[in-house]
């Protein structure tokens, strides 16, 4: 396969099935069966476009190292954005008609390719070679993720831990946690992409914005400002604006007055506090702040952004002060209302390096001595809400959409091919070995990684099996729940549970299972979306394959060189408590994953949810999360003139707060505040502008804050060159992170 696209001097023969296509002729018969589908996606397809072009490698690979690095960098910040395909999507459109207008034309013959011919510039730019580019962009953004998911066990291992693995041994882990899946999601393509029933809901919004962006404008539009001006204006604007959040005056990123107004009263701070409490009446100016942890709001659909307005606010605004306040569950008030810490009785962080031993196990004497760990109660909460999560999307799936998975299942096999999967026929299938070379490979390296290595990982040859199968078993009901329901449930909590039960002791162990377990899988279905989008938008299969393998591991090597990076060169990297007020490298979502290892895996299950623990009742969570969707079918079953009741979704509405911690009650009303009024009131009262520059927006603001952020980092953040002033000292709510009960002495905080 040349880097070059191929100039054949000979059309294509193609049938009159195909020329009807592309003249929209489809009968009835061809037609997919999903409304949803015959909508969004064309029934037409142009063979001849060239795909393997100068301007897909160039771009494809520039999105994908860039997107890498900046989703990595901005990880380990207070604040980590997320950089998404979307931003790619738009980006790249107006730079490769830039490139069509400006690469030579001209056609020429490489020694030892006989009489073919090659062009940087065969035709224009066209919507496949755009595909393409964004499946590379969204390989280097982990599918969604940032970064890769095993790049946080380096982390918490030699920042957390303070401990040593090597860097081949974190390639390694990164490399084969990411594709391992690939092997065994390819071989189950002909039954979650080919067929026209798994449609895949969340492709087609990708189908919109691709039409939207290569379709022409009417003559009204022509008349108001370019999509491509639009953008680069919004860059800029977005580029500079972040220099004040970003360095001159760091608290726009989290204005609280409340805690400014009452400086000396721990309760109105625990409930103005934006970072550290309920966030009443905090705000932001910061974009880095508003798109972290939840995406960008401007891009989530409006139904999306009240379900978790209303798990939110129940969470956050109901349970949260009911049972810190009314109730003192698990003794709250020991603690911060809003942590992520361990803590031991007396409300001090859980000294968690003494109880570890030079085997990097559990040392019970030691733990014994020091106690049990105890938790914030909202922490507590979100556990046992994220156990019964994980259940009630199996049983919500199972009551509403049980039937109708079952019956698409039954018509993929038994169904007519619609127009689309038989449009796709004419190209070049991907053979099964790729898939069966890829898996082996990929298995053989992680058996390598546990046996020869395991004094890093830790992890038992057998483990590695063990995880491998459980992501294969649920990798295709998985599936099919995504391509039918757009809902994926989660191994994570399942992994680490049954990891912690088998291998206590042995923290790095239970996390390099759950992301071999859980990660396999997400990113196997991860990857058979990516091909459904192919799918609809008429992508050579072998195309997408090796886009997708050579995008996965040039993104896995830049997540680990970049963290690698950072974590050599950035003193105190992760170590809040040793931090300047103002650094931005407190990595929240390592500090949640190292809880997780700790809890899990160093101390184990049993000592925290079990019989042994503070917290064994809430595993009635997983109980209340099978029978809730249940009551909510039953209710819908009995009236079902009520509407409303088919409505309640309780794995959206338990699943709202699933990113608290670490994301914050400033990062969820800012993100509601922005999102309901882009995609409500703009939406409906200026539906044009939103339609034609919405997206762009969102873009630009990820992309001019990406640039600035790297900027000062480069020019100040390395020099140590800081501002000191009380705009650059935090959020002044130090008093949010105390205790309340009485006769709890902690560093700092008043005693009461």
């Amino acid at each position: 396969m040349a880097f070059l696209e191929i100039e054949s001097t000979e059309r294509p023969v193609r049938s009159k099935t195909v020329e009807q296509v592309e003249e929209g002729e489809v009968t009835e018969n061809e037609q997919s069966p999903v409304e949803e589908v015959r909508l969004t996606v064309s029934n037409k397809d142009d063979p001849t476009l060239p795909v393997w072009t100068f301007r897909m490698w160039f771009l494809g690979l520039l999105s994908c190292v860039l997107l890498s690095f900046l989703n990595t960098f901005f990880s380990y910040r207070t604040e980590p954005l997320i950089i998404s395909m979307i931003s790619v999507q738009v980006a790249t459109l107006p730079i490769g008609r830039f490139m069509a207008a400006v690469l030579p034309k001209s056609k020429f013959r490489i020694p030892g390719f006989g009489s073919r011919e090659f062009s940087l510039n065969p035709r224009p730019f066209n919507m496949k070679e755009h595909v393409l580019i964004s499946i590379f962009a969204n390989a280097g953004a982990a599918f969604g993720g940032g970064s890769a998911y095993a790049v946080g066990i380096v982390d918490i291992v030699r920042a957390f831990y303070q401990r040593k693995i090597s860097f081949l041994a974190s390639w390694i882990l990164v490399i084969t946690t990411q594709v391992l899946g690939y092997g065994w999601a390819g071989i189950l393509r002909k039954y979650v992409v080919d067929p026209a029933h798994m449609w895949w809901p969340s492709s087609l919004v990708q189908v919109s914005l691709f039409r939207a962006l290569h379709e022409g404008d009417d003559k009204r539009e022509r008349k108001s400002i370019s999509r491509g001006k639009f953008f680069v204006i919004a860059l800029i604007c977005s580029f500079s604006w972040y220099v004040f959040p970003g360095y001159l005056f760091p608290t726009l990123s989290n204005i609280s007055w409340v805690c400014w107004a009452f400086p000396k009263s721990v309760t109105a701070q625990q409930i103005g506090s934006g970072m550290r409490g309920l966030g009443i009446g905090s705000l932001t100016f910061d974009w880095s702040v508003i798109a972290s942890f939840l995406g960008s709001p401007l891009i989530t659909p409006f139904f999306a952004i009240v379900n978790v307005f209303a798990g939110y606010v129940i969470m956050m605004y109901v349970i949260t002060p009911l049972a810190y306040w009314g109730l003192n569950l698990y003794n709250a008030k020991n603690f911060p209302i809003f942590s992520s810490h361990l803590f031991n009785a007396k409300g001090e962080i859980y000294n968690v390096s003494a109880i570890v031993n030079n085997n990097f196990e559990i040392d019970m004497p030691v733990y014994e001595k020091q106690g049990h760990i105890y938790l914030s109660s909202f922490f507590a909460l979100t556990y046992g809400i994220g156990f019964a999560a994980v259940v009630s999307t199996l049983t919500h799936v199972a009551m509403f959409n049980g039937k109708e998975i079952y019956r698409q299942f039954q018509a993929s096999y038994g169904g007519k091919e619609d127009i689309h999967t038989r449009l796709m026929r004419k190209y070049k299938d991907i053979p099964s070995w790729w898939f069966h070379v890829m898996l082996g490979a990929s298995l053989i390296l992680s058996l390598a990684l546990c046996i020869f290595m395991k004094d890093q990982v830790q992890m038992p040859w057998w483990g590695l099996l063990f995880a491998a199968g459980l992501a294969l078993i649920f990798t295709l009901p998985i599936g099919i729940i995504t391509a039918t329901t757009n809902q994926t449930p989660g191994l994570n909590i399942i992994t680490e549970y049954l990891m912690g039960v088998i291998l206590p002791g042995r923290p790095i162990a239970n996390v390099c299972f759950k992301t071999y377990g859980y990660i396999s899988m997400t990113q196997a279905v991860s990857f058979l979306n990516d091909f459904k989008l192919g799918h609809y938008m008429k992508i050579p299969p072998r195309s997408m394959f090796v886009v997708q393998s050579v995008g996965t591991i040039i993104a896995g090597t830049v997540n680990i060189a970049v963290a690698w990076w950072l974590l050599t060169t950035i003193e105190n990297i992760c170590q809040d408590q040793l931090l300047p007020p103002n650094s931005p490298w407190t990595c929240p979502g390592d500090r949640v994953f190292f809880d997780a290892s700790v809890i899990w895996g160093l101390v184990g299950p049993k000592r925290i949810f079990g019989q042994l623990g503070n917290y064994s009742a809430l595993n009635w969570f997983f109980l209340g999360g099978a029978v809730g969707p249940l009551l909510v079918w039953l209710l819908h079953k009995a009236f079902p003139k009520q509407q409303w009741i088919q409505l309640i979704n309780l794995p959206v509405l338990l699943g709202a707060t699933a990113a608290m911690p670490p994301a914050t009650t400033l990062n969820f009303n800012s993100w509601i505040f922005v999102g309901i009024l882009f995609n409500f009131f703009v939406f409906r009262y200026r539906k044009n502008w939103w339609q034609r520059y919405n997206y762009i927006l969102s873009a630009a603001m990820d992309a001019g804050l990406a640039f600035m952020g790297v900027l000062l980092y480069f020019s100040v953040s390395m020099e140590d060159k800081g501002l000191s002033w009380w705009g650059a000292d935090g959020e002044h709510c130090d008093l949010a992170t105390c205790p309340t009960a009485e006769g709890i002495a902690v560093n700092g905080c008043p005693l009461h």
